[in-house]
């Protein structure tokens, strides 16, 4: 699996650390992305948009809070956020220890 550190993603705080599940073929021309996400304490994913995709995240473990199209929500381990297409979101961890998610972008 390939493990990534992009700092300052879609110009959140900090880090986010990307463990991809699938790549490239594997994804079958049907998914951007399936990846295991980690927002360590005080980092997170800013804002953005989506466009010819949605995207799922899954939350493993830790606490954030929600951005979806600017409503806000706490979300923690078993909670689903899903943006459809032509939708923005954005996650940050607001708890003390990592917030870990999967995350799903599918193709329109």
């Amino acid at each position: 699996m390939k493990i990534s550190r992009v700092e300052h993603m879609c110009e959140g705080n900090g880090h986010v650390i990307i463990k991809d599940i699938l790549e490239g073929p594997q994804l079958n021309g049907k998914c951007g992305l399936y990846a295991e996400v980690t927002l360590e304490p005080g980092c997170s994913l800013g804002y953005h948009e989506h466009h010819g995709e949605s995207e799922t995240y899954y939350i493993i473990s830790g606490q954030g809070e929600y951005n979806d199209d600017c409503r806000y929500r706490t979300v923690g381990p078993g909670d689903i956020t899903f943006t459809p297409s032509g939708h923005g979101h954005g996650l940050a961890n607001t708890g003390n220890s990592d917030l870990v998610f999967m995350a799903l972008i599918i193709l329109d």
